[in-house]
């Protein structure tokens, strides 16, 4: 099985990098250090590149298992009947089967050139049932509105847009999916400085508002983002044999998972989201400015309270190049901060205990940079309104057809002590 050989082949390679730093002696110099840093560096990025082929493999299974399980449940029974839920009447249709039946209208539809009138008169009143109005004011505009995207390629384009970053992820941060977009306030209350105190015998309870629960709040919008037309030529629109799901949902998927990982990073909350970047506050403030010291991370971590810390949750995040960085760190003991988990048991690497994210959108090791974060990211909630919609045009790019994905969604971290950053001088 492929799977098997991936971590098999990034197992030696792990080893391979560490025997490198390892071998490296006290007293080499510069040159052979910079030489041997250079070799650790090259074996490591292979590390990573094994990585993304290992999450592609295992997301591509798990869906391939999850289209044979659909199938299994349509395929007839040996003796000819449908399988429970597949009956024949109408009332009898299940969410799935409406959902197929949709999906068939929609590619059917894309097939034809964004053409109704090439489709039968149920296949209309099924797209129908997708369509969103999503007029603007603006002149010039092409498309009045688009379609919801059917459940399986929503799926797919949502698993595109992981692979660009993490903070799209509900594994990762908080996730609040609503049907609508309207402003949603949420309480926020930190709690984590108040206790309790002894009481003597006979004495009264303290009653000096110190004990009230402080409540806070913060809103999120549903800021509506969309990708660049997308052209598709009409032949390969016709062509049965083109994988045309698989190709929407890379390009779309890829190009608002780029967008929404940015502005969930970076996005300053002035009329977008507001990044965890920008809302995480200094928890350790780093000594040089274009370097990590192995103390800083550890009092970085030890700044977020305990119960953070606790959270499944919790982690780190940075860029590649300072995971670059922060892979040749060492303790105070000659230990490696960083080790490596097993993938085939689903442990991953862990840097001070914890596992981290790689998020490139998040600033490099600079001047005054925010380089690191850590603590529990499940305290960012991203609000998603709905499913991806895709927009057509015929007209504009004849005989092309011109395809455009929007999604909204909004982000806050709604408690501000558990998320910190490591500043750079």
């Amino acid at each position: 099985m492929i799977l098997t050989q991936y971590y098999e082949q990034r197992g030696r390679l792990v080893a391979e990098a560490r025997e490198i730093l390892d071998n490296i002696a006290d007293d080499a110099d510069e040159t052979a250090l910079a030489e041997a840093e250079q070799r650790h560096d090259a074996v490591m990025k292979k590390v990573d590149e094994l990585d993304k082929k290992i999450s592609r493999e295992e997301r591509m299974l798990a869906a391939e298992n999850r289209e044979e399980e659909r199938r299994a449940g349509q395929r007839p029974l040996e003796d000819g009947r449908a399988p429970a839920g597949g009956g024949g009447g109408a009332e009898e249709r299940s969410e799935e089967d409406v959902q197929a039946e949709y999906r068939d209208a929609f590619f059917e539809f894309l097939r034809a050139g964004a053409d109704q009138s090439n489709l039968s008169t149920e296949q209309r009143s099924l797209l129908r049932q997708g369509f969103i109005e999503n007029r603007t004011q603006t002149a010039g505009n092409d498309a009045a509105g688009g379609y919801t995207v059917p459940t399986t390629l929503a799926n797919f384009i949502v698993e595109a847009m992981l692979d660009w970053g993490p903070m799209y992820d509900p594994g990762i941060t908080d996730e609040m999916v609503t049907s609508s977009g309207n402003p949603f306030d949420i309480p926020t209350n930190d709690d984590t400085g108040n206790s309790a105190a002894a009481l003597a015998e006979g004495a009264d309870l303290t009653d000096d508002g110190s004990g009230d629960i402080v409540f806070g709040e913060k809103s999120l919008s549903a800021y509506t983002y969309a990708t660049p037309w997308l052209k598709i030529s009409w032949e390969l629109m016709q062509d049965s044999a083109f994988n045309l799901e698989a190709f929407i949902a890379r390009k779309l998927g890829e190009r608002l998972g780029r967008l929404a990982n940015a502005q969930l990073t970076i996005g300053d909350g002035a009329g977008d989201p507001n990044g965890i970047v920008t809302a995480a506050v200094v928890g350790k403030a780093a000594a040089a400015v274009g370097a990590i010291a192995a103390d800083e991370m550890i009092d970085l971590q030890h700044s977020v309270n305990a119960a953070y810390r606790r959270s499944p949750k919790c982690r780190w995040m940075f860029r590649d190049t300072t995971l670059a960085s922060i892979r040749k760190l060492k303790d105070g003991q000659g230990n490696y901060l960083w080790q490596m988990g097993d993938v085939r048991v689903g442990a991953p690497d862990l840097i001070l205990g914890k596992p981290y994210s790689v998020n490139d959108d998040t600033p490099a090791i600079a001047t005054g940079n925010k380089s690191v974060l850590f603590g529990d990211f499940g305290r960012y909630t991203v609000r998603k309104v709905g499913r991806p919609l895709i927009g057509t045009v015929r007209e504009r790019f004849w005989p092309k057809i011109g395809l455009a994905g929007l999604i909204r969604f909004d982000g806050e971290l709604l408690d501000a002590g558990a998320v910190k950053a490591l500043q750079q001088a």
